[in-house]
């Protein structure tokens, strides 16, 4: 299991919202670059970046600081966040991205994010937001009656990635992921999940450790590395520990 620092931006800098509550943020860094380095030189493997001001303007708005920092790092970047049609994926690829998240288009218009998985294999994952099991979009800002594990279903078979699954509830708040619905998810799908929100601690990194077996294969975490109670590299070894202990172990979740 990966260990995957998020970078959230906001009008150029780098913060953490609560609950996807975008008058609720916290400044970490108005140095985005600066930050993704930092993760890089503590063992990062991977980055998430989120253009917050492009999810909630259907369009991307932190395209300049998202080149730089992919310009500067030799480790792979997701994005996420205002990408809502093949001219935008085809761009943010260009410059460099390993993958582009699809959020709000993968409900509103599903078909779309299809093709886009198909024109673009293994390059594209589809975000699912949810509050009690109801995925939001647009920023978190509009509710829907879609259920994320039926929207998750609709994306078999088409090459998409994988599925980044947040509990909106939890994101932020540093409560613990939400496990049951999580496993639920990943139990079933063929897609790799990858977990999103509520990671505070090394305890939440060992709870999540077990549901590598049943398709969980990443986990993004943010304000718990920003405030300090979870160390990534302490996280990152405890998961590569766990695999190689379960390496010739049973498969099954």
């Amino acid at each position: 299991m990966i260990i995957i620092p998020a970078i959230d931006l906001k009008d150029g800098n780098c913060v953490r919202l609560k609950q996807g509550r975008m008058e609720d943020d916290t400044l970490f860094s108005n140095d985005p670059v600066e930050m993704a380095l930092n993760w890089q030189k503590q063992g990062a493997r991977y980055l998430h970046l989120v253009d917050l001001n492009g999810a909630f303007a259907g369009e991307p708005i932190n395209r300049e600081i998202i080149k730089k920092i992919v310009a500067a790092l030799d480790i792979p970047c997701q994005l996420g966040g205002g990408i809502r049609d093949l001219e935008t994926i085809s761009a943010y690829l260009d410059l460099g991205l390993d993958r582009a998240i699809l959020g709000t288009v993968a409900v509103e218009n599903p078909e779309l994010a299809r093709i886009a998985a198909k024109t673009f294999p293994g390059r594209i994952c589809v975000g699912i937001d949810a509050r009690q099991g109801l995925v939001a979009t647009r920023g978190w800002a509009a509710e829907t009656r879609v259920q994320a594990l039926d929207l998750a279903r609709g994306f078999e078979d088409c090459g998409v990635a994988a599925i980044i699954y947040t509990d909106i509830l939890r994101d932020g708040m540093q409560t613990g992921v939400n496990l049951e619905e999580t496993k639920a998810l990943a139990e079933a799908i063929s897609i790799p999940v990858i977990a999103s929100g509520g990671i505070a601690t090394i305890a939440d990194v060992k709870g999540l450790l077990p549901l590598e077996k049943c398709g969980v294969s990443a986990a993004i975490t943010g304000r718990a590395l920003y405030e300090g109670t979870l160390d990534l590299s302490t996280a990152q070894t405890l998961a590569d520990a766990d695999a190689r202990e379960n390496a010739n172990g049973e498969s099954q979740c």
